[in-house]
């Protein structure tokens, strides 16, 4: 039935043309019908047409492999070039050898690092001149140290970063626990110095680099460590990296403290408000002053902050998020109920100031004063108790006319139900020409009265 709805009878003399059949698959359909005039042929015909089909799908198979073939020269050329960067890549990272240090780390051996280091010392030795203030900022040589000073800074602390992986992945064998519990890179330098490859933390004393309870979680999960002591070569670059980790945060702390000392007159406003420890220390990790002028005042709120592990105490005392603004005066001195939102006080504020520095606005410094005095009294506003209650007196009976209330339903339903009733005003009403009802006489006299009404009615 299927053969004939499809129009294709196993009896025609041959099948139609399908698109599908190339012409010998046809000349094998049109023999396989003259064969299944009989019961075995028709039986045979599913298996020759499949026959037929795989062999038409395995051909076009065939021409698009073919078609494959004829690549372009310039997709060739093309594909060429690539596989030669991927392999000069894959050279390039082969021969990198994660295992030297000095591989790895090369900011130290550079001529830039050293001509600002030399020049940075210099001045420290030297003094601080007084400032010139006729000329522009961006064409003073010692305002171009700094901002110098101020991007080796971000490059120490991309170097300290990468040397603290190198750190971490060489003693990962010796106390894998151990980065998971120190997260600074320079604490955790400091305690790999200080643990060496000794297994007894008992006998090892990290008093004054680490918090008590730190200390005792470190002990504690060393005793249980499934590390091994490392080789003496392994633990002798692990060492020398700390070393260098440790030069590195010296240098960076000479650095900011050349950028203190010239605070005063490159941002007199900022230093105003925060100090010119805390803004040397802002703009030496934001970049400079023009970065940290364009900085949103959320993200100066958290620059310098420290991730800090709790170890699984608890969190209901530990501080918010707050990087060097904590270190200002003002910060200190605000009650730790109302830190979080002077932190965000100093913050805007600080970014306005960065601002009016960047642009050469006041350097007087007086917008930073007044800026200063504003989130002071900001903060005494907040620290006011709340006005206390006063009494309220009770109005004077009958000082002023009642009001009248207004219609509506309520009220004429109210009127409705205490309304006088008419039995109420029939008690009421007085006859004429008869005598009048007291008080003493008899109750049921009136009742009379009510009669006589209704029957003159």
């Amino acid at each position: 039935r299927e053969t004939e709805r499809s129009g294709f009878s196993p009896f025609s003399p041959g099948p139609p043309s399908s698109p599908l059949l190339h012409s010998s698959d046809q000349q094998v359909a049109a023999a396989a019908a003259q064969e299944g005039q009989n019961s075995r042929g028709v039986k045979r015909l599913p298996r020759l047409l499949m026959a037929t089909l795989n062999d038409s799908f395995l051909a076009d198979l065939d021409e698009l492999s073919d078609n494959e073939d004829h690549v372009p020269d310039e997709v060739e050329a093309d594909l060429g070039d690539l596989e030669d960067d991927v392999d000069g890549d894959f050279a390039d990272i082969e021969a990198l050898n994660y295992d030297d240090l000095d591989s790895v780390s090369k900011l130290q051996k550079t001529q830039r690092y050293v001509d600002i280091m030399q020049k940075v010392e210099d001045a420290l030795q030297k003094g601080q001149d007084v400032p010139s203030y006729g000329i522009t900022l961006e064409d003073d040589p010692e305002y171009q140290l700094i901002v110098d000073c101020n991007t080796l800074s971000v490059d120490i602390e991309n170097e300290i970063i990468i040397i603290h992986n190198f750190i971490r992945d060489n003693y990962r064998l010796k106390f894998p626990e151990l980065e998971s519990l120190v997260h600074h890179p320079i604490d955790y330098a400091r305690v790999v110095k200080k643990i060496g490859n000794e297994m007894d933390l008992t006998l090892v004393d990290l008093e004054g680099l680490l918090p008590s309870a730190i200390i005792m979680v470190v002990s504690v999960t060393a005793s249980t460590t499934s590390g091994k002591p490392l080789p003496e070569e392994n633990l002798k670059k692990t060492i020398d990296a700390c070393d260098r980790a440790l030069v590195l945060d010296l240098d960076k702390k000479k650095v900011l403290d050349f950028v203190e000392s010239r605070m005063g007159y490159i941002a007199p406003n900022l230093s105003a408000i925060l100090g010119s420890a805390a803004a040397a220390k802002l703009m030496g990790t934001a970049g400079g002053l023009s970065a940290l002028a364009n900085m949103p005042s959320c993200n100066v709120q958290i620059l310098g902050a420290k991730r800090k592990n709790l170890a699984g105490f608890s969190t209901a005392t530990s501080q918010f998020r707050v990087g060097y603004l904590e270190q200002t005066e003002i910060f200190q001195s605000t009650p730790p109920s109302l830190r979080f939102r002077a932190c965000r006080f100093l913050a805007a504020k600080s970014t306005l100031a960065a601002r009016v520095d960047a642009t050469r606005g006041d350097h007087t410094g007086k917008t930073g004063r007044d800026l200063r005095e504003a989130i002071r009294k900001k903060i005494e506003k907040r620290q006011e108790p709340p006005p206390a209650k006063q009494p309220k007196p009770l109005p004077v009976p009958d000082s002023e006319p009642k009001k009248k209330k207004r219609g509506g339903r309520r009220l004429r339903k109210m009127k409705e139900r205490y309304a006088v009733t008419d039995m109420r005003k029939l008690a009421n009403r007085m006859l004429f020409g008869v005598p009048e009802e007291s008080s003493l006489e008899d109750p049921a006299s009136k009742e009379e009265t009510l009669d006589q009404d209704s029957t003159e009615e």
